[in-house]
């Protein structure tokens, strides 16, 4: 089927593709509350998801639990970190886990903190596709790693992981290793350009230039470009599709085009950071400016909304997204690039 440009959300009443029912990885979970999803294919056939879950966000009691497919179906899901201090200090809630594969490694990256303002960076590996992990270790000062999107190799073998920071106003930055994660820097700060933005996901063209998709305040979705391997970036740019204040992510796919999904809905004027978080929508590009609709996840509307869903690409060509679903589950759904 031909996209159609995307001009308004649609009616909320409008059901979702037939062609993806999705199914929940987290059935019958012990805590009331997820979110913040992320998926990675860690060997053919087999995926593993990961997302925080507790009382509700922000609670001590949130911990990082992750989930493994095998042959089609999800095993039951575990805690494999939380935010127990070994200083007998109180418990943090934990947040935004990423999973990234590389060398045969699948990592973890989560953050530790009261709030997102005041998070540190955290990371666990496992070298059997997500049974078991190493001991937690804290990340450089000044790393936060990926905040909620999953790194990047690029051409050069660097790994690059899109960041952010939030105690002094919104902020995009990116973190870049040359040694296989032993190490890191990061770059300055992006350019806001009048907006304030935060949560890149990385996209590579077929010119060798990046670009990062971003979250913001300002109603709208924006966009940075690298010229560089992601060393420096042109100053953020509105793009034409509307953000209610939520979580993006976006995939490059083989065949060149860029897949992104995201809430298309523009919060109201009178509330510019609180618009709500449906529908949830796929939006299909060529060149990273101009993005037309394939089609609709969610619609209906719920308390908590469908939000921060996270997007890969596996071996056999398939497209897997996970969402939070109303804050109470995560949603997994498989789409076929020739859907798009």
């Amino acid at each position: 089927m031909e996209p159609t440009p995307i001009k308004q959300p649609p009616s909320p009443r409008q059901p979702p593709s037939p062609r993806q029912a999705g199914e929940f990885i987290n059935e019958n979970a012990p805590y009331p509350s997820c979110h913040a999803s992320t998926i990675a294919e860690v060997a053919p056939g087999k995926l593993v998801a990961a997302w925080f879950g507790g009382t509700k966000e922000r609670d001590p009691d949130v911990g990082i639990w992750v989930a493994r497919q095998e042959s089609g179906v999800w095993l039951p899901a575990i805690e494999v970190a939380n935010g127990v201090q070994a200083d007998g200090s109180p418990r943090l809630p934990t947040w935004n886990p990423v999973l990234f594969v590389a060398d045969q490694t699948l990592w973890l990256f989560y953050k530790i903190g009261p709030s997102p303002s005041t998070w540190w960076g955290m990371v666990t590996r496992s070298r059997d596709g997500g049974k078991h992990w190493s001991k937690p270790e804290r990340l450089p000062e000044g790393i936060l790693g990926p905040i909620k999107n999953k790194p990047v190799v690029l051409k050069d073998g660097s790994w690059l992981a899109p960041s952010s920071t939030e105690p002094d106003g919104w902020k995009v930055h990116f973190e870049r290793s040359t040694d296989k994660g032993k190490t890191w820097t990061k770059t300055e700060p992006v350019v806001g350009n009048g907006l304030e933005a935060i949560q890149p996901s990385v996209l590579s063209h077929k010119d060798g230039r990046l670009q990062a998709v971003c979250r913001t305040r300002n109603g709208v979705l924006a966009s940075t470009w690298s010229k560089d391997l992601g060393k420096s970036w042109s100053p953020l740019e509105r793009l034409s599709l509307p953000n209610p204040n939520s979580g993006t992510d976006a995939v490059t796919l083989k065949d060149g085009r860029h897949v992104l999904v995201y809430n298309h809905s523009a919060p109201p004027p009178e509330r510019p950071t609180k618009g709500v978080r449906y529908p949830l929508d796929v939006a299909v590009s060529t060149d990273g400016l101009s993005w037309k609709r394939a089609l609709t996840l969610e619609t209906e509307p719920c308390d908590a909304g469908y939000a921060y869903p996270a997007v890969i690409q596996t071996r056999d060509g398939k497209i897997h997204i996970t969402y939070t679903w109303d804050r109470k589950k995560i949603k997994h759904v498989v789409l076929e690039p020739r859907e798009l």
